[in-house]
């Protein structure tokens, strides 16, 4: 799904709200959990999981083309780990 499937969706179940609104509602929640992030800050959202920020190491990696060694330098990647609801769901039969 892709924002702009989810913007259609909310919508379609809330006719009272307008698709601008639900687009800037949408873009916010998604600018919070960003900043959030980027600040170091761990976000949960119960039931469906939480987001943080995990921080690799620097090493000595190898360029796949020319198998020339190279330094990779330390960088922050963000993480996500699945809640109880979201696993459960995702693994009924």
């Amino acid at each position: 799904m892709i924002r702009s499937e989810l913007v259609e969706k909310i919508a379609a179940e809330n006719p009272h709200l307008y698709q601008r609104d639900i687009e800037r509602i949408i873009g916010t929640v998604f600018d919070e959990i960003i900043d959030a992030m980027s600040n170091g800050n761990r976000v949960e959202l119960r039931g469906f999981g939480s987001f943080s920020v995990k921080q690799r190491e620097a090493r000595r990696g190898r360029n796949p083309r020319t198998g020339e060694t190279v330094d990779v330098e330390e960088k922050h990647v963000p993480f996500f780990k699945t809640g109880k609801l979201l696993r459960d769901r995702l693994n009924e039969n």
